[in-house]
């Protein structure tokens, strides 16, 4: 049966029943996933997200404020979290705030996106908290490339992180890789072999019009893979999961993912939300709406407020992102201050 949508031809939910699953968006679509920003600060300045001018937000959420959130949407019917930012391992609370995240009676699954440049410290830590996915973001393996992209932090961190984190027992390891033209493209070949030898599935990613750049269609993209040598064929396994817009197709030595939301839309099936450091929900990456939840916790709200708030918003949530709309770039907000 398909669950109730909250509009205005059908209400929102009697007050008992606000915090009971589902929680869907105008669409009818179910939310299972929340995507939890630590922090929107970073040690990187990476060209197809972090804006030259952004200073990061000083008003942080506090780890008790960041379970609350996951409790409540927890209640909601979301079973997945991932812990993301900015860099998340900036934060020197971090293994703190996954073990309580972890710990919300509902979720099922925690995961982290990181730029792995404090991986080699860490990645033991945050798996014996709780998270049992990471995604680790490499476009490049050239250490003149990795500077043209990302003019702070250090390759050679990164690596040692991804090495780090390949023995420490994580359940499922990706790379994920922005795929520029004329900047990264050529090395996609060489990521797969990277990415497999390690237990990695890497994913590449169409950029986004977040920041500086130019795209590579997904289709150019596969057609150079396989030109270059490595075969692509369907992949009849079965998916891991429900949680990300990502189609695979198999390699030889593994799975290859490919996130296209420039040339293959994939908000049909969009089963996520979105907290940014700030505090505020956004309920599409590619939309401008926020509904302010940390101002509403700091002024005394209850869980039934919050749970209303969150379901009103759903309620107005657009069928489909922005990101090919001429003025996008103008018009988006920044993909550090949404939290990816």
């Amino acid at each position: 049966m398909t669950p109730p949508v909250p509009t205005a031809a059908r209400p929102l939910p009697k007050a008992r029943d606000v915090l009971a699953p589902p929680l869907c968006d105008a669409q009818g679509r179910v939310m299972t996933y929340l995507r939890l920003s630590v922090t929107d600060r970073c040690n990187f300045r990476c060209a197809y997200c972090s804006p030259a001018h952004w200073g990061g937000t000083k008003d942080l959420l506090t780890p008790d404020e960041l379970e609350r959130f996951t409790r409540v949407f927890a209640r909601m019917g979301l079973r997945r979290v991932r812990l993301t930012g900015g860099e998340p391992l900036l934060r020197p609370d971090i293994v703190d705030i996954a073990r309580r995240v972890s710990r919300v009676p509902g979720v099922a699954h925690v995961a982290m996106t990181t730029n792995a440049s404090r991986l080699a410290l860490l990645a033991s830590p945050l798996r014996d908290a709780g998270v049992s996915q990471l995604n680790v973001s490499l476009d490049t393996l050239d250490e003149s490339t990795f500077r043209r992209i990302s003019p702070r932090g250090e390759l050679s961190d990164v690596l040692r992180g991804i090495d780090a984190a390949a023995t420490a027992g994580f359940a499922s390891q990706k790379l994920n890789v922005v795929v520029m033209k004329g900047v990264n493209d050529a090395e996609a070949p060489a990521i797969i072999r990277y990415a497999h030898q390690r237990g990695y599935t890497p994913r590449f990613i169409e950029l986004m019009p977040f920041g500086r750049g130019e795209g590579v269609p997904t289709r150019t993209l596969i057609e150079s893979i396989r030109q270059a040598g490595i075969a692509l064929e369907p992949d009849d396994a079965p998916k891991e999961d429900t949680s990300g817009p990502a189609r695979y197709l198999r390699a030889p030595t593994g799975r290859v993912g490919f996130v296209s939301p420039m040339t293959e839309n994939f908000c049909g099936g969009c089963n996520r939300l979105r907290v940014s450091a700030k505090g505020e929900l956004r309920s599409c990456l590619g939309g401008r709406s926020q509904v302010p939840l940390a101002q509403l916790v700091r002024g005394g709200a209850s869980d039934e407020e919050l749970a209303w708030a969150i379901r009103r918003a759903l309620g107005e949530k657009q069928e489909g992102h922005r990101f090919n709309d001429p003025q996008a770039t103008g018009a988006l907000l920044s993909m550090m201050g949404i939290g990816g």
